[in-house]
């Protein structure tokens, strides 16, 4: 699926997929890698995503979702928390929660600015 949307992208925009891997800073092994199935990491999604100017969500899946919009408790796994996710996953637990209640906490704050 990702390799289809890719080649999609760059048929609409008239470039090669090499051009496109290129100019994000890769090489055509990645291209043949996604050929094969295999999906990008994290960072190189976004960097994809942004080439592009679509969502990582649009680029795994083919479909523009409407963002989502998080309850105070509810995490979503949109564009944000799947490129937090490769740099989050090498904190302890104790990191892990204190990073949860940071976004509960600015999203609290966010709420309470709204509604003033």
């Amino acid at each position: 699926m990702f390799y289809d949307v890719f080649v999609e992208l760059c048929e609409n925009r008239g470039i090669s997929l090499a051009k496109a891997a290129q100019d994000i800073g890769l090489n055509r092994a990645a291209i043949n890698k996604w050929k094969s199935g295999s999906i990008p990491s994290g960072s190189t999604s976004s960097k994809l995503a942004a080439y592009f100017g679509v969502t990582v969500d649009y680029l795994l899946t083919g479909e523009q979702k409407e963002n989502p919009t998080a309850k105070s408790a509810d995490i979503t796994f949109d564009d944000f928390t799947y490129a937090l996710h490769n740099q989050s996953k090498e904190l302890n637990d104790t990191n892990k929660e204190k990073l949860l209640d940071m976004a509960r906490m600015l999203k609290l704050a966010q709420d309470a600015q709204k509604n003033k």
